[in-house]
């Protein structure tokens, strides 16, 4: 049997590591020339494969490769893109196969979180309803850690700890400034529904240094009046205090505090801007002078203070996908499972994307304080290991050095699908 050329394609939110699993999945590849041909990438997620979009990664050398470990966002182009049942629309999946068939495609690799595991499902499915035969491999990515069954994901570690020093840093300078101008500080994290991202904030606190922060989750119904007795608490103890909102924190009417009225193109409320809403009501109950910051890409963009153990499981999960292809595993999804927190050390596992599409991992209630303000020692427990370690690009004249790819085109076969 000839051997078959591979799909890879990069889905949703991209990280700081995302480039990381590729490299694994590509140098592993070129590892096994004798069983898998070229690398195909899809120029912008699935997109690139329904629009024969496609670009050859092997007109790219090792080293080029080699420095996506260290470059953050998606080197290929992602996408937010939900492709919807065989059966609603089998156009879209029958140009999916016109075009594997054309460029002799056998293994797919599509890298991304909960909407990205829906989409290598159904496109697992296509060997046996559609009759070509076609093995759909996972790779896991998410800054939200929302995924099920993998101890966590990649792209988390990294905004974690980003999350972790920039709380840390935010309160020592709100306490230089507390005497006389602000006291209170807020800053919005990413986290739709699940407040892993938020909850990285109470590492800035530790029992050597006690700092004065108060996380809102999403797990967490806001009730204006307990927060403000706690802000107001922490003030009058400290001075000053922080305070830590993921986006997806809601009211007890069921609304998001930051809901625009917006839907992206997963359906989903379009969030952002719940920081200015916290920080107006610290001002109108409490009269406390504040600021407030909004992180977003620069999160899950934030390479030069990437986790090592992050990179290292990106890297590993890209790996493991060719490793799973290669023994003919297919709808699968490989994993990160936890061995031990001291020392760290967890293994490559595997899961059945049955079991991963669309299922939401949220924050255990054990990881979160009684008062529902704080993170408990379980928690930092967990936490803990996965910001640890530095990963440092390398720099030149001050700025990190990544990497842009050629990202040279396949030459199209058929015709133009409109989407």
């Amino acid at each position: 049997m000839a051997k078959k050329n591979a799909f890879y394609a990069q889905s949703g939110g991209v990280t700081a590591v995302i480039n990381a699993s590729a490299c694994g999945l590509i140098e592993t590849a070129r590892m096994h020339k004798d069983k898998i041909g070229k690398v195909y990438a899809g120029r912008n997620g699935i997109i690139g494969a329904l629009t024969e979009d496609l670009i050859d990664t092997s007109k790219d050398t090792a080293k080029a490769i080699a420095a996506l470990r260290h470059t953050p966002s998606g080197a290929f182009g992602s996408c937010r893109f939900k492709m919807k049942s065989l059966e609603e629309n089998k156009l879209q999946y029958e140009r999916l196969i016109e075009v594997f068939k054309a460029h002799n495609i056998g293994y797919f690799f599509y890298n991304g979180g909960g909407d990205s595991a829906d989409t290598c499902l159904k496109v697992s499915q296509l060997s046996e309803k559609m009759g070509y035969p076609i093995q759909a491999i996972h790779v896991p990515k998410t800054v939200d850690n929302d995924l099920p069954i993998t101890d966590n994901c990649p792209g988390f570690g990294s905004v974690a700890k980003y999350i972790a020093v920039s709380t840390l840093e935010a309160t020592f300078d709100v306490a230089s400034m507390c005497k006389t101008s602000t006291k209170v500080f807020v800053l919005e994290v990413m986290g739709r529904h699940a407040g892993w991202i938020a909850a990285a904030g109470g590492l800035a606190s530790t029992k050597d240094a006690e700092q004065p922060i108060v996380i809102l989750f999403p797990e967490v119904t806001f009730n204006k009046e307990k927060f403000l007795a706690r802000v107001d608490e922490l003030v009058k103890k400290f001075g000053y205090c922080t305070v830590v909102v993921s986006e997806g924190v809601m009211s007890a009417d069921g609304k998001f505090l930051a809901d625009q009225g917006l839907k992206d193109a997963f359906g989903h409320a379009q969030l952002g801007g719940v920081a200015p809403v916290v920080a107006n009501i610290v001002r109108e109950g409490l009269g406390l002078k504040y600021h407030w910051g909004v992180a977003d890409y620069l999160q899950r963009a934030a390479r030069h203070i990437a986790s090592k153990s992050d990179v290292d499981q990106a890297y590993a999960m890209g790996k493991a996908a060719v490793e799973f292809a290669l023994k003919g595993h297919n709808s699968v999804m490989p994993t990160i499972d936890r061995v031990s927190n001291q020392p760290y050390k967890w293994k490559v596992g595997m899961a059945q994307l049955s079991k991963v599409a669309n299922v939401e991992k949220m924050m255990p209630k054990n990881f979160i304080t009684k008062d529902g303000f704080g993170i408990t020692e379980k928690c930092r427990e967990y936490l803990a290991p996965l910001i640890k370690g530095e990963d440092y690009p390398p720099y030149k004249d001050g700025l990190p050095q990544y990497v842009r790819l050629k990202n040279v085109a396949v030459p199209k076969k058929l015709d133009e699908f409109k989407l």
